[in-house]
């Protein structure tokens, strides 16, 4: 239960923080784009300097999610980062919430509760042998670097959302990594072993990555065509790195037809949820006096 609640507090954290950067990445010349100055362009925004803050935040919950529970478990919960969000930002901004957006966040919902009852992750240590993580680590080299070249030759929402993907790559690593080094803080080596473990800083070096990924991957295509990637790609090769770093078992055989079902409305449901005026940021809400039905 305690790796659930933080795994929903993250994924709060985290739809929150894509949207805030969306916004913030929308208003970057296309010039930038895959440079540096493009982080520079961003850290002068306020909004963006928000969603890092709550970047932060969702790190912190993270952290305490994959220390407590398996990483097949832990990590297709963000799945309900968007929808989550979208409906707190109807809230806020006292804006009715539109029929689609309320099917996008029932096919999200029903696709993973069908995905988590149809899969039942589990099992898995708390810590991978650091030989093991040398042919993992070469293969997501190579899985990024050809995302990278992909997005590379093409623009607008292609490239988007092969930089989504490649984001969402490197998420799955950082938080793959960041499990192996809690793990060897809860195996007795307490603070020392944690600090000393070089999967501490990688995760570190992951993250400010796929962060840089993902601020391009907004800037270059829209939420609908980077979000579902995002989502879809940290969810499911979450649950490779668990399956063959961290030993961790899913159901297969003739339970693999509910799990593709259960991807599917997934991903039609982020797409019907990244096309509303409340993901892009372009909902208005009511004028003072006007009652919202």
């Amino acid at each position: 239960m305690i790796s659930v609640l933080f795994a929903v507090l993250t994924a709060l954290s985290n739809g929150a923080a894509s949207v805030l950067q969306r916004r913030a990445a929308r208003s970057v010349p296309d010039t930038e784009a895959m440079h540096l100055s493009l982080i520079g362009h961003l850290v002068r925004q306020k909004v963006w300097l928000a969603g890092i803050g709550l970047v932060i935040v969702a790190a912190v919950c993270q952290a305490t999610a994959l220390a407590t529970g398996p990483i097949s478990v832990v990590q297709p919960i963000f799945v309900i980062e968007l929808p989550a969000t979208l409906l707190l930002a109807g809230f806020v901004m006292r804006i009715r919430v539109p029929r689609g957006v309320w099917y996008g966040v029932a096919a999200v919902t029903f696709g993973l509760a069908l995905g988590m009852v149809s899969a039942a992750p589990g099992g898995g240590s708390s810590s991978v042998q650091d030989e093991a993580w040398i042919p993992a680590l070469i293969m997501t080299g190579i899985f990024e670097a050809a995302l990278i070249g992909g997005a590379r030759s093409t623009r607008g929402n292609p490239r988007g959302a092969l930089l989504g993907l490649a984001a969402a790559c490197g998420y799955a690593l950082t938080a793959a990594l960041m499990k192996d080094a809690m793990g060897r803080l809860g195996d007795g080596g307490g603070a020392a072993a944690l600090m000393t473990s070089w999967q501490l800083y990688a995760t570190a070096a992951a993250g400010v990555g796929s962060l840089f990924l993902l601020q391009n991957a907004l800037q270059a295509g829209t939420l609908v065509a980077v979000q579902p990637m995002l989502t879809l790609g940290d969810a499911v090769i979450s649950i490779l790195y668990g399956v063959t770093l961290f030993g961790e078992y899913l159901r297969t055989g003739w339970w693999l037809l509910p799990e593709l079902v259960a991807l599917t409305l997934i991903a039609r449901g982020c797409v019907q949820l990244a096309r509303s005026p409340l993901a892009s940021g372009n909902a208005v809400p009511p004028s003072r006096g006007t009652r919202v039905k």
